[in-house]
């Protein structure tokens, strides 16, 4: 019998606490959230007349005490606003701009000076020659007429059985420019 009253107890003080909880709602609203939107919309309307477009209400935006900056108008509504100064741009090559930072060279040849290159053969197919040069630490490349090797923006102007004809450009003390053809040959084996 104690044991049905005390049921009968925690059932009507979770029926109250229910029918409480469902009359009263603790929290903004759909309307609330529909009337604070439509006010940060016309605060960006206003402030939208202070984008740089707008030049007539610019001034009078800076004036009168409302956000002239056009990321500040944004960010109450959650938008973005992307302003491209001084920032990479996000479409260029990160392999072009790798080459941009070694000082316009291209090629990793042109990292060495010519004393520092051997070359060890020379391969053609009729008219196609090309050599096969080696950097100091052992790395091979092959190159072809009018490629640019050297620190000097030299040029293969020939490639021939055995040697390798390349044009230098030297800035003089002078300060003249002048150029300087380099004949590389290929190293005879000594021994056997």
């Amino acid at each position: 019998m104690a044991r049905t009253r005390w049921m009968i107890a925690v059932t009507a003080v979770l029926v109250l606490a229910l029918g409480a909880c469902s009359q009263n709602t603790s929290g903004p609203t759909a309307s609330d959230y529909q009337k604070q939107r439509a006010e940060i919309l016309a605060k960006h309307n206003r402030n939208a007349a202070t984008l740089p477009g707008n030049q007539q209400q610019g001034a009078q935006g800076a004036g009168d005490g409302t956000a002239a900056d056009p990321g500040a108008a944004l960010d109450d509504i959650g938008a973005f606003f992307y302003d491209p100064v001084g920032k990479r741009d996000p479409f260029r090559s990160f392999i072009q701009d790798h080459k941009s930072l070694d000082d316009g060279i291209d090629s990793p040849l042109e990292k060495f000076d010519l004393g520092q290159l051997e070359v060890v053969g020379v391969v053609w197919r009729g008219n196609r020659r090309r050599a096969l040069i080696l950097d100091p630490s052992g790395q091979a490349y092959v190159v072809a007429e009018g490629d640019t090797i050297g620190k000097n923006a030299g040029t293969i102007l020939a490639i021939q059985d055995s040697t390798m004809l390349v044009r230098e450009k030297y800035v003089d003390f002078h300060g003249d420019q002048t150029e300087k053809e380099i004949e590389m040959r290929i190293r005879q084996s000594q021994g056997g």
